[in-house]
């Protein structure tokens, strides 16, 4: 019994299987990060430039917000914002699978085609899971700053060097970045399970934003060992890409959103015979004149 689902794509479904059961979940091990990574890594290689218009923001987001928090003395939300950041990464990665699908198409494609993301069908459920992501970081760090609260009180810290001795030197400082960072994991562990896959599943499956993360909660659940590491490679090297001032971020960030639309196509799987799909009309060119309205092509009829 063959099943179609959107997208283009087909899977095999056995006949006793119900049809809403969702796509066929793979397992999934260490070797399928480690290739999904690489395969990340080429797909950066060949289209490097949007590196500087999808993820600079990030790096210049990062030191925006560290000089407001430096500037109000709030240096203890600084933390927490920084780490959530990667609480809105798979939603920000949007843009980077598009470019990894049309290149596992065969097609070559520029850094402007990662604008298609907008005029995709399923772009609106990707909107509703962002904004679930995005809840989720502003729940996050205010979770972060009453635990602040609960241990040093509203009295803010006088300076950087005052701020680090409290959290460093003192039992309360100790007992702060151990609740903290076990709360971060809590949020970063949901995070984690509702997106894995579920933005390249909308990309390429034009699936809705409940079937994605239903879909993603199955993968992590099928592979509970492989996706925890996973999570560990994203934080471990956003922790490195952010260090120092956030430098590293523009090569970090799309290597991680490639991977992840490499890791999808690992975790998930297609039927054989699934009709291919045909390859996009090239985009058009329009003149430098018509900026900024080129940013907004359905606004734009034929002959007007």
């Amino acid at each position: 019994m063959t099943t179609p689902y959107q997208g283009n794509v087909t899977s095999q479904v056995p006949p006793a299987q119900d049809a809403a059961a969702g796509p066929v979940i793979r397992t999934i091990g260490l070797s399928d990060l480690h290739q999904a990574l690489r395969l990340g890594w080429e797909d950066f290689k060949a289209v490097p430039s949007h590196a500087i218009i999808l993820c600079v923001i990030y790096p210049v987001l990062g030191l925006v917000l560290a000089r407001a928090v430096l500037g109000y003395t709030v240096l203890p939300l600084l933390f927490p914002l920084a780490a959530g950041f990667a609480l809105l990464g798979p939603f920000a990665a949007l843009g980077l699978y598009e470019l990894s699908n049309r290149r596992e198409r065969g097609e070559e494609p520029s850094a402007w085609d990662a604008l298609d993301v907008l005029q995709s069908p399923s772009f609106g459920a990707m909107l509703g899971l962002g904004a679930l992501l995005l809840a989720l970081f502003v729940t996050w760090v205010a979770t972060a700053q009453a635990i602040y609260i609960e241990v040093f009180g509203y009295q803010g810290a006088s300076g950087v060097t005052d701020f680090v001795q409290r959290v460093l030197t003192t039992p309360q400082g100790w007992w702060l970045i151990v609740v903290g960072c076990g709360v971060g994991f809590l949020f970063a562990l949901v995070a984690l399970c509702i997106s894995v896959v579920s933005f390249p599943m909308m990309l390429d499956r034009h699936a809705s934003a409940g079937e994605a993360m239903v879909t993603s909660l199955r993968v992590a659940a099928k592979n509970p060992m492989t996706i925890a590491t996973w999570g560990l490679i994203v934080a471990a090297l956003l922790v490195a890409g952010s260090l120092p001032f956030f430098l590293g971020l523009p090569v970090v960030l799309p290597l991680l959103g490639h991977a992840s639309w490499h890791l999808y196509r690992k975790a998930i799987a297609i039927a054989p015979n699934a009709p291919p799909i045909p390859p996009r009309p090239p985009r058009q060119r329009r003149p430098a004149a018509d900026f900024p309205a080129n940013l907004f092509p359905w606004r734009r009829k034929d002959g007007e």
